[in-house]
Formats: structure tokens, C-alpha cells, sequence
């Protein structure tokens, strides 16, 4: 089975999936391997690893060392062409639609495409949308691109519109690490009603409450980062998991 078919069987198994982003840049190889235990155990169905800058320089090693550890699929969420790993499950190949920067459009692509070939890394195509969230978030300043206005439901719809017609698996909304504010219930709710692809959403998702709201808008996958990181309460992912599987 691969990695995208394991996605699909646990949105139709679970209602919803829960997906923990462990950002290498944020804290040591051993709490990323902590979490990501913990992460298992709690009920967590995938593990997301990248960033925005990636400054760390052992990346395929903690990507061994997760695989080691967890038997959860661990798909890198890249950043840049640096953040490409044969020894994961799979790779989500972004375009960030929601910008006019070539470089994240196709120009990035390009550059890793030979690399991800060779290697036989599965690819998972996916439309990347960042939304306005209260801050200037790091994907904001490091792609150079502006975020769709958080009350602009119809660009985000046209977007997501137009990634299915180029025939991306996956569609992806994302507020961004520490935003202010997670994506609108209505812009998740009118993207899933027109669009057929699965749906993540992430960014600002800071309770179980708000996470299950998500949910009840319409999005397939659920993504945590920065509420875990550090002083985070034992159980905390469990709740989490709980709110955001229907099943």
C-alpha cells in the first residue's frame, strides 16, 4: 500500500486523520523522536517533518531515526530543495498556488525532480494555499508571497478549483507556524463543498475544540505543530486525536 492510499483508508476509516509536524529546527533530534513516540501512542495517524529553513544539518538521520521508532508513515512537508529524503514514506511535492513566485510554483520542482526520481521517493501533489492569520508568518517571508485574505472564500474556492483541474492529489490551507488565528470554518466549509480532493488544515489550531470545528467544516486532515512543542500536557495529543476522529 502506499503512503497515499494509507492517507485515503484513514479518512475513510476515521472520519478525519490527525497529523503531527515535527520542525527540526525547533527543537533537538531526541524531543522530535520523544513526540513522535508519544505521537503514536496517543493515537496520532502521520507524522509531517520540515520547516521553512531547515538549518539543521543531519536531516536524513532523524528521518532514520523516526522511521526506527514509530511505525506511523513520516512524509516530509518541504520547505526548500534540501528538505528531500529517500529514507521517508513520502514526500507532499507543493506548489504554492495561493502566491505569484515562479520559484514555488515550478522553479523548486524543477530543481529536486531528478533528485526525487533517482530515489524512488513517492510524490503526493499538492495544492499549498497560506491564509491571512493575524501575523507575517515564516512561509509568508520565506516564499515572498502574500496570504489569500482570511475572508476571501471564493479565491481560496478558485484556487483549490484550479489545483484539481491540474490534477493535485491533495488541497492544503494553511494559517502558518504560530498564527494568530487558524483558516475560517467558512472557507474550509465552502472549499470542501466544491471541491473533491481531501483537505488539510493547519496553522493557529491551538484546542481539540477548534480542531473538531475544522473538522465539522469540512477538512479531511487535521495538522498540530507549535501547540506541541516544548511544555506541552501529557494526554494533550490524545485529546487531539479524540476531537478529530469521527470514527
Amino acid at each position: 500500500m502506499t503512503t497515499w492510499e494509507k492517507l485515503l483508508a484513514i479518512k475513510e476509516q476515521r472520519g478525519a486523520g490527525y497529523i503531527i509536524l515535527i520542525d527540526p529546527d525547533k527543537q533537538s533530534a531526541g524531543e522530535s523522536i520523544s513526540l513522535a513516540k508519544e505521537a503514536e501512542t496517543e493515537g496520532a495517524d502521520v507524522i509531517f517533518v520540515g520547516g521553512s529553513l531547515l538549518s539543521m544539518p543531519f536531516f536524513d538521520k532523524l528521518i532514520d531515526e523516526l522511521k526506527e521508532n514509530v511505525t506511523l508513515p513520516v512524509v516530509i512537508f518541504p520547505g526548500g530543495v534540501q528538505q528531500v529524503s529517500p529514507r521517508a514514506d513520502a514526500i507532499l511535492f507543493m506548489s504554492l498556488i495561493s502566491g505569484r513566485n515562479p520559484d514555488f510554483l515550478i522553479g523548486r520542482h524543477v530543481m529536486s525532480a531528478p533528485v526525487i526520481k533517482a530515489t524512488g521517493l513517492e510524490t503526493i501533489a499538492t495544492g499549498y494555499m497560506l491564509i491571512e492569520s493575524g501575523i507575517s508568518t515564516s512561509a509568508e517571508f520565506m516564499s515572498n508571497t502574500k496570504p489569500i485574505p482570511r475572508d476571501k472564500t471564493q479565491i481560496a474556492i478558485a484556487h483549490s478549483l484550479a489545483a484539481e483541474f491540474l490534477g493535485m492529489k491533495l488541497l492544503y490551507l494553511e494559517a502558518g507556524s504560530g498564527a494568530r488565528m487558524p483558516v475560517p470554518d467558512e472557507m474550509i466549509s465552502g472549499v470542501a463543498k466544491v471541491c473533491q480532493s481531501p483537505l488539510i488544515v493547519g496553522g493557529g489550531i491551538k484546542s481539540p475544540d477548534v480542531a473538531r470545528q475544522k473538522v465539522a467544516a469540512g477538512a479531511s486532515f487535521i495538522v498540530t505543530g507549535n501547540v506541541l512543542e516544548g511544555n506541552r500536557r501529557n494526554g494533550m495529543i490524545a485529546e487531539f486525536a479524540k476531537a478529530i476522529h469521527l470514527k
